[in-house]
């Protein structure tokens, strides 16, 4: 992403990897648009643009008297908020962003709307920090040779950069490593086989891309050594919601005795869910089921269930990545210690 002249442009994650076009947001509805529509997905990407949102609803509404403006700029981060509901970085950075506004509601609106552009910007940068550190941290993870299998894209598509999962992948990849990347499709939308594919070809790391349900053979025919995923919600006990199917491999893990990992910045920790149970999954629509870009696969009348997210066990997780080291079992004391979204 990049913000310039109160602008935001993402890269339009909807057309890759066919073509690269840019997606620009110049006002908090663009912003909303781009997160429920998936120009930007994943959950440290969409924390960094909906803080990009705030800003500019700040600057849209900062003409107005403060209370007024105050008022309008809250309204809109509410509308924000409810772009996509399970990934909690969403909630986490426009919480930020209104903490800023009302630490500093004193000052003048002009004063406020300026320390949002740096708390946003704060955000951005932040994250590729935090990402190079969990890819340090995980490295230590991942032996001189291994088959390692992921789903989804948590790479730098899904960040402002490097990766979460991805990024201890390309970590690995740079310190020597000899591995092979197994990457799920990840159907409905094929996020692995139009992104992850697309970002380890670009890399130059070795991959094959498999079908989702190819996962199962490759696990127990000895060829997956360890799971790396991302996440969009960790609970206070460790269960972890992430892209639909991540549950099939956790519990194939756990069968097969294959360690499964979790890559995630501590903004993802959220004490104030106390496991998978109360994470609110979202449902998408059914086209993205009865479709794949445009072209009809399936019968319009049949019915669909097309839940955007699953949650895996927190015994099923043999670990938590994080910024700040590696949450081990049992998890909950883990993450407590680390701290997560209910303690900015």
């Amino acid at each position: 992403m990049v913000f310039k002249q109160d602008s935001l442009k993402l890269i339009d994650q909807r057309k890759l990897p066919s073509e690269v076009q840019y997606f620009q947001a110049d006002d908090y509805r663009e912003v909303k648009f781009a997160i429920s529509d998936m120009v930007v997905r994943g959950a440290p990407a969409i924390g960094a643009t909906a803080a990009y949102g705030v800003y500019l609803a700040a600057l849209e509404y900062s003409t107005l008297e403060k209370e007024e403006f105050i008022q309008e700029v809250t309204r809109a981060s509410e509308e924000l908020k409810r772009a996509r509901p399970t990934a909690v970085n969403l909630a986490w950075a426009i919480r930020k962003m209104n903490e800023l506004i009302y630490q500093n509601r004193e000052k003048a609106v002009k004063q406020i709307v300026r320390l949002l552009r740096e708390g946003a910007e704060e955000i951005a940068k932040e994250d590729v920090k935090i990402n190079k550190k969990m890819a340090r941290h995980g490295n230590r993870l991942i032996p001189e040779e291994a088959g390692i299998l992921t789903h989804c894209n948590t790479g730098a598509l899904a960040t402002v950069g490097y990766g979460t999962a991805l990024g201890v992948i390309r970590e690995a990849h740079r310190s020597g490593k000899d591995i092979q990347v197994y990457a799920d499709e990840t159907r409905p939308r094929l996020q692995g086989a139009r992104l992850t594919a697309f970002e380890l070809v670009e890399e130059e790391i070795p991959a094959t891309l498999i079908v989702d349900s190819a996962a199962a053979t490759l696990i127990r025919d000895g060829k997956i050594d360890l799971i790396l995923v991302g996440a969009d919600r960790v609970a206070a006990n460790g269960d972890t919601a992430n892209k639909i199917g991540t549950y099939n491999l956790s519990a194939l893990a756990d069968i097969h005795e294959v360690p499964f990992y979790v890559v995630a910045p501590t903004s993802t920790i959220d004490f104030e869910v106390e496991n998978g149970d109360e994470i609110e999954i979202e449902e998408r629509a059914e086209e993205e089921v009865k479709g794949i870009q445009e072209v009809q696969i399936a019968p319009e009348a049949v019915n669909v269930y097309n839940p955007a997210f699953d949650v895996s066990p927190a015994e099923n997780i043999s670990g938590i990545v994080t910024e700040k080291g590696i949450a081990r079992p049992p998890l909950e004391e883990s993450l407590q210690k680390l701290g997560g979204y209910s303690k900015i």
